[in-house]
């Protein structure tokens, strides 16, 4: 069989008839709907193949694979050749970049726990936390301080920044630590603080200053550590809670 000159034979016959039917798929949704239906063991092996583990149609490399084939069919034409293997290179690197997304943010979990290290006299504290709450998270599925995390980020972001940005501005010495303290304790202790804070959106830094004694300087500087504070506190976060239980210990 001629196609454009080329001549074609048994599955080279089938694997040209495919490739149209991806392009006639691309016009029309109904074609669509019938062709992706067609593929559906073509794409459990794509998926098998990348993940090297069996693939439900529950799990979200399902749907990673499913949104892969659609941009193939919407991308595709002729002269690529072959659909399948355009479309199994599509979701291949759509699941790596969704594998390496997935890796990044279990690092900044990570990474973003460590930040409440604190020091010397505590250590042994922070050990049995970190051990009973590793256990949790073991024993439970809905891995609950993912979610305090990504909800407290939520609510940092309308301060201008996200709960990863800590890491960097968060106060490293014992003694930095607890002028921190004493500022959050300070705006805890006060309702027309923190009401002022969630209004404007600003920490009142002169307010602080006055009260506490502080150094302006080292308020500004630990700002979004402040607020990350006061947010930890005032809404549902107990687990975050935990990990900076010293915050609410009077004293040093």
């Amino acid at each position: 069989m001629l196609n454009n000159g080329i001549i074609l034979f048994g599955s080279d016959v089938v694997m040209r008839e495919i490739d149209k039917k991806a392009v006639e798929a691309a016009k029309d949704e109904r074609v669509f709907l019938d062709f992706a239906e067609a593929q559906r063991g073509f794409l459990k092996k794509c998926a098998f193949r990348t993940t090297k583990r069996y693939i439900t149609d529950s799990d979200d490399e399902w749907s990673i694979t499913l949104m892969a084939f659609t941009e193939a069919v919407k991308s595709y034409a002729l002269e690529k050749g072959s659909f399948l293997s355009y479309a199994e290179m599509l979701i291949k690197h759509r699941l790596i970049d969704y594998y390496r997304a997935e890796k990044k943010h279990a690092c900044e979990y990570s990474v973003s726990l460590d930040m409440f290290e604190t020091e010397s006299n505590e250590d042994n504290e922070n050990l049995y936390l970190k051990i009973a709450i590793a256990e949790h998270l073991a024993e439970q599925k809905d891995y609950t301080i993912k979610e305090e995390i990504e909800a407290v980020n939520t609510e940092l972001r309308k301060f201008g920044f996200s709960f990863f940005d800590l890491a960097e501005c968060s106060p490293k010495s014992t003694k930095t630590k607890n002028a921190c303290k004493q500022a959050v304790l300070y705006i805890l202790d006060n309702k027309t603080v923190i009401k002022e804070i969630y209004e404007t959106k600003q920490l009142p830094i002169k307010i602080i200053q006055k009260n506490t004694n502080l150094p302006r300087k080292l308020i500004e500087r630990h700002r979004k550590y402040i607020i990350a504070m006061v947010e930890i506190f005032s809404g549902e976060y107990p687990f975050l809670a935990d990990y900076v239980s010293y915050i609410r210990k009077r004293g040093n």
